[in-house]
Formats: structure tokens, C-alpha cells, sequence
């Protein structure tokens, strides 16, 4: 599996969500099993770089190759630029966001919005391509099936991309009409991946080794994209790895090597965020991770009050240490713990743009 001349270690990917990977998350899930991991999204407005938020999502400190970053926009010449800004900061591979389909963002016509302007999206394209060719940096373009139901338009736009220059597609299998609601349906990735030479990458709805085997045999993708179901237990990419090749589940992980990779993605977090920022944003990552264990909900309540890093690494030591008296390994969650509608998955609809 190759996105231009560079070579990935598999072809299992995170995709990028806004408030979720983060670089201590993509580090985290690259560690359990990833071979590919996409930054969340950054904006192209030039006036905007120099904010907190958008510093920390250009932040690439000891992350392992290959760095992805994704960048969003409507205007050519600010998303060409956007894409060498990020170049400068360590972005080994550029990848445009044409699939959020958040108000905030379609509103001023950028993510999945791009799917109705096919002119501007090609424009986009082009200029990024030409923006990142002389310093030898692949360019990708994650986009939706089309804007509704009636307006399906991923081939044709992915035949234009690859004629463009571009160097892999992920299609997300809904359309932005959908938004994150409904099932993802998989023709439309087929139909893609049957229309072009580069590497395509099927998303949506992927939650299980068995349902990655069945997407990569229909679709004939070369890779998946996992986003929700790697909130909590970023070890799926190893069990899909596993699975993929030898047919069969592998046991659970050990409670407390649960806790281990728990503790230390915390400390990486709170290395990025600092105290104030780190103990709060942890707090949907130990959420997700404690999400359907036994006792998980009411201790979610208590951490939720906690106020400092410390008394929060203390209470996830406590809570695994209690849970590996009685489960070795890693019970399985209560099947109510997760739901099909992935804008659960990241707390609230403004911040779950790209979780397609």
C-alpha cells in the first residue's frame, strides 16, 4: 500500500476528526495497529494559523512518519498555501477535506459543500497538487458519494482528481445530505475504485474485523478507514489486522495493559494540551474508554468532576486496577454502549465535521 512514492506499513487508516486525532491519539493508534493516521482539519485562512488551536493540530513533535495533515477551504490559492504552511511544519502528504459535512463548515462552502461546485473543487485540486509536486509531497482528497441521494457525483469528481494529480481517494459512503445519520451504503466505493488507477480507501460505518473484511471484499478497496469505533479502543486496528489475516478474533487485551496504554496516551496528551486544556479534553478520551465496562458510567460521572491531571491518572489507575481483579482481560463492552449514528462519537455535531 503506497500513497505516492511513499510506502505505508498497512492498510488500515484512522480518519481524521476534529477534537479526536490528535497527534497523542494518531501516535496512540499507530502504536495499537495503524498504519495510516490523517490530522484533523486545518483551516487555509492564513490569519487563523497562529491560534492555539490550530498550533496544536500543526503540531507533529516525534510523531512517526508518515504525517498526513488535512487542510480545508474554498478559495485555490489560500488552500495551495495552507498546504505549504504545513509542509514547512513536517506534513509528509497533504489530504483535502471534501467530505465534512458540517454547517459550520458547508455554510461558507467548504467540505462536502465543494461536491456542488465541481469546477472549484477541480480548481482546488489543481492548485494543491501544483503547490506540493516540487517538494515531492502526495497529494489526497477525501470526499462523500455526493451531496444527496439524487446528486451522487464521487466518480466523476474522482476521475478529475486523478487526472489532476491526486494520489489516493477515500470516499466516505454517504452522501452530505445524510450527514452522519442512516447506514453507509458501499456501491458508490465500488464504483470508484473501479473507475481509477490510484489507491481508494472506503469509509463509514466500519466497526468490527468482520465488517472491514466485508468492505474491503465488495468495495475491492485498497485500504479502510476507521473513525468512531477507534474512540476507546484504538487497538481495533490490530484486531482487524489479526483477523484479516488469519480468520480469526484475537483474544481481548489484558485489563492492565489497557490501563498502560490509557496512562500513557494521557501523559502525552496532557503534554500537548497542558493542565487546564489536558484535563478537561482528556475527558471524552477515558469516557470512550471506559464506555460499556462494568461500573464504567459511574465512574465516568466521578472523573467527569475532576479538576487536575493527577487526581485523573488516579482515578484510571484505580478504576483498571479494581476491574483486572475480576476480568484478566478486557470484558467485552455492553452492546448499548454503542450506537449506529457516528455524531455520537464525538461529543456534539460542531466539533464531529470529520468523522466521515
Amino acid at each position: 500500500m503506497s500513497v505516492g512514492h511513499i510506502v505505508l506499513p498497512n492498510r488500515l487508516f484512522v480518519a481524521p476528526m476534529a477534537g479526536v486525532t490528535d497527534r497523542p491519539f494518531r501516535q496512540l493508534c499507530k502504536q495499537l495497529g495503524a498504519g495510516y493516521a490523517v490530522s484533523e482539519m486545518v483551516t487555509s485562512r492564513k490569519d487563523l494559523w497562529n491560534s492555539l488551536k490550530t498550533s496544536r493540530r500543526a503540531n507533529h513533535d516525534g510523531e512517526t512518519a508518515p504525517i498526513a495533515v488535512q487542510i480545508a477551504g474554498t478559495d485555490a490559492a489560500m488552500m495551495a498555501e495552507a498546504a505549504a504552511y504545513n509542509i514547512d511544519r513536517g506534513a509528509q502528504i497533504i489530504d483535502i477535506n471534501m467530505g465534512c459535512p458540517a454547517k459550520k463548515v458547508c455554510n461558507k462552502w467548504a467540505g462536502s459543500a465543494l461536491m456542488q461546485d465541481e469546477p472549484l473543487a477541480l480548481q482546488i485540486v489543481e492548485a494543491v497538487v501544483a503547490a506540493c509536486a516540487p517538494r515531492n509531497v502526495p497529494v489526497t482528497l477525501k470526499m462523500r458519494t455526493g451531496w444527496s441521494q439524487q446528486h451522487k457525483n464521487a466518480e466523476r469528481i474522482a476521475r478529475a482528481a486523478e487526472q489532476a494529480g491526486i494520489a489516493m481517494l477515500t470516499v466516505h459512503g454517504r452522501t452530505r445530505e445524510q450527514g452522519y445519520k442512516g447506514r453507509a451504503e458501499y456501491d458508490t466505493i465500488a464504483a470508484v475504485k473501479a473507475a481509477v488507477r490510484i489507491p481508494v480507501v472506503a469509509n463509514g460505518d466500519i466497526v468490527s474485523p468482520e465488517k472491514a473484511r466485508d468492505v474491503l471484499q465488495y468495495t475491492q478497496a485498497d485500504a479502510i478507514m476507521v473513525g468512531r469505533a477507534a474512540q476507546g479502543r484504538p487497538w481495533i486496528f490490530g484486531d482487524i489486522a489479526h483477523y484479516l489475516q488469519h480468520g480469526q478474533h484475537r483474544a481481548a487485551p489484558l485489563t492492565l495493559q489497557v490501563q498502560q496504554w490509557l496512562l500513557t496516551h494521557l501523559e502525552d496528551h496532557y503534554g500537548l494540551y497542558g493542565e487546564f486544556a489536558g484535563v478537561r479534553t482528556a475527558r471524552k478520551h477515558i469516557g470512550w474508554a471506559v464506555r460499556g465496562l462494568p461500573g464504567g458510567e459511574a465512574f465516568r460521572q466521578r472523573m467527569n468532576a475532576l479538576e487536575d491531571c493527577a487526581a485523573q491518572v488516579q482515578a484510571v489507575r484505580d478504576f483498571f486496577d479494581d476491574l483486572s481483579v475480576t476480568c484478566d482481560r478486557l470484558p467485552s463492552p455492553e452492546a448499548t454502549a454503542f450506537v449506529d449514528d457516528e455524531n455520537d462519537a464525538a461529543g456534539d455535531r460542531e466539533t464531529a465535521c470529520t468523522l466521515d
